[in-house]
């Protein structure tokens, strides 16, 4: 018999139920941690049924953890969109309101009812491409921040501020330029050196990528 393990993935928790492929019918319900130990759980507990596959609501958000390492291991993932599995359930069961182990089943159903979705591979091009552009996003945003924040600090060091493109060289020259004048100016000096030397690893790491 052929079975379909929906999955309901949440923070701390992991829904799941077992459908007969053919007919639609629930077989098993359960729920499990979503830690290491949980999961590990949830894998014994899903060998009781040697045909199966396992159909992740939004394998790429909450699930995709689960969704990775269930398709690393040779399992057979779908990823289900939560709009499609909401409307599954509003069809066969006429409620609207979200519920771990009714969504768990819509999944299943929603699966079970279409062909068309797609298969999750952790391998897949799209995936390494999608971990390197969040990489690059992360250190982007990481380095306008302290851009940001020695602009601010060689603004109270430096009559008028730092007009211009700010590079790492021409920051170091600036500071090395600055004779502070009391104990305010000498530490916002020391944090602005602080702030570079992180900058300067930052703008290294970019150009590595």
């Amino acid at each position: 018999m052929k079975v379909l393990i929906g999955v309901d993935p949440h923070k701390t928790s992991v829904a799941v139920a077992a459908v007969d492929q053919a007919k639609g019918e629930l077989l098993k319900r359960a729920s499990f941690p979503q830690n290491r130990s949980g999961l590990r759980a949830l894998e014994r507990w899903a060998k009781r049924f040697p045909e199966r596959r396992w159909a992740l609501e939004n394998a790429g958000g909450l699930g995709r953890y689960l969704a990775g390492r269930l398709a690393a291991a040779g399992e057979s993932v779908v990823d289900v969109p939560p709009k499609l599995s909401a409307k599954v359930r509003v069809l066969s069961t006429g409620n609207s309101r979200k519920n771990d182990g009714l969504d768990a089943l819509a999944t299943a159903l929603a699966a079970s009812r279409k062909e068309r979705l797609a298969a999750v591979d952790p391998e897949a091009a799209s995936e390494v491409l999608r971990l390197l552009s969040e990489r690059r996003e992360d250190l982007v945003a990481e380095r306008t921040r302290g851009l940001n924040r020695l602009h601010g600090l060689l603004r109270d060091l430096v009559p008028g501020g730092i007009a211009g493109t700010l590079s790492a060289d021409r920051a170091a020259r600036i500071l090395r330029g600055i004779r502070p004048q009391g104990s305010s100016s000498r530490v916002r000096r020391q944090l602005a050196s602080e702030v570079l030397r992180l900058e300067s690893g930052r703008w290294i790491e970019r150009s590595l990528t």
